[in-house]
């Protein structure tokens, strides 16, 4: 899908077309180089945090028991349990840390008060799949056990992440609703990375600012290692799975423009068809990440408001009971 610069939305369209000339590049080589960079520059925000939250760092422990650091963000005053919500933060599942989205957790806290544990899972350039799942997995069954002593309601507990952390999401609901050991209420998978296959019409030949079809097939590689080509799990690949029943109910956006446009469409009409309610909004003259690169354009805002208020109504409406 070819993208011209009188496509994208009159706001977005300066700051879109600078930064795809900062943040492209040319070859899978210099791709790879650039997430090693990009991974060097967000261990720095480590433990930097937005003003006014609420954060301690734990520690939790692997399978092979290793560590895997998470931060949880807290109400400052809460007299009541409230939803807990596990957010996987995006980075093309090769670069982020937690640190970088305090923007949406502030919202989200915002919105309706709750705790989130965000997880700073292995990247795939030291990891490949299913390193990033096993930790978010992890995080998971630790916000379960732990919630009481988090003040967190048991049967309200949600999954969420924009991007890589939207596929994340995805995927661990899927491998929880299998698994059966965690119920989850809700999940907020944004513009997720769901597709290794590329097959669609907006994966393939995208030009766009921002993540483009060849910025994609690379960090796909990188993710799935040995196994990128072959026949992949849903677990790692969550467009790949052929069972959307007894999913949680769903809130999701994408632009227009985007390589995960014809994905998030098609993630969200099995998941209608499996009976799961999903709130879903496509938004015009978009690339990926839009609402990040350009929070102040007004679509930018109604895309926002619009999962904010999703969000809201999940609190009010969807439970799911622990066994």
């Amino acid at each position: 899908m070819k993208v011209t610069y009188t496509m994208m939305d009159r706001e977005l369209r300066w700051r879109g077309k600078l930064l795809g000339l900062l943040l492209g590049t040319s070859s899978e080589a210099k791709f790879v180089k650039t997430m090693l960079n990009r991974k060097k520059q967000s261990d720095k925000r480590k433990g930097s945090h937005m003003e006014g939250l609420n954060v301690r760092e734990e520690w939790i422990t692997r399978k092979d028991g290793s560590k895997l650091r998470i931060l949880i963000y807290e109400p400052h005053h809460t007299n009541e349990e409230v939803p807990g919500v596990l957010w996987l933060h995006g980075g093309g599942y090769a670069m982020g840390v937690p640190e970088m989205f305090e923007n949406t957790y502030k919202k989200l806290m915002d919105t309706s008060s709750c705790v989130i544990i965000a997880p700073d899972y292995r990247l795939s350039i030291e990891a490949p799949y299913p390193a990033a799942l096993e930790d978010s997995y992890d995080a998971l069954l630790w916000m379960k056990n732990h919630a009481r002593e988090l003040s967190i309601r048991s049967n309200q507990l949600m999954v969420g992440g924009e991007s890589a952390g939207g596929g994340l999401t995805a995927a661990l609901t899927l491998y929880a609703r299998d698994k059966g050991e965690v119920n989850i209420a809700f999940q907020m998978p944004l513009y997720p990375m769901i597709d290794d296959r590329m097959m669609t019409e907006s994966a393939k030949e995208n030009n766009a600012p921002i993540w483009n079809s060849d910025m994609n097939q690379w960090a796909w590689k990188l993710y799935l290692g040995d196994r990128y080509g072959k026949e992949v799990s849903p677990y790692a690949a969550a467009a790949r799975a052929t069972d959307y029943t007894h999913l949680p109910p769903t809130v999701t956006y994408v632009g227009d423009l985007e390589p995960f446009r014809d994905e998030t469409i098609h993630y969200v009409e099995k998941l209608k068809q499996a009976g799961v309610p999903a709130d879903f909004e496509l938004y015009q003259g978009c690339y990926h990440g839009f609402d990040i690169i350009n929070p102040k354009a007004a679509v930018s805002q109604k895309a926002v408001a619009f999962f904010l208020q999703s969000y809201q109504y999940a609190v009010s409406h969807y439970f799911a009971e622990q066994k």
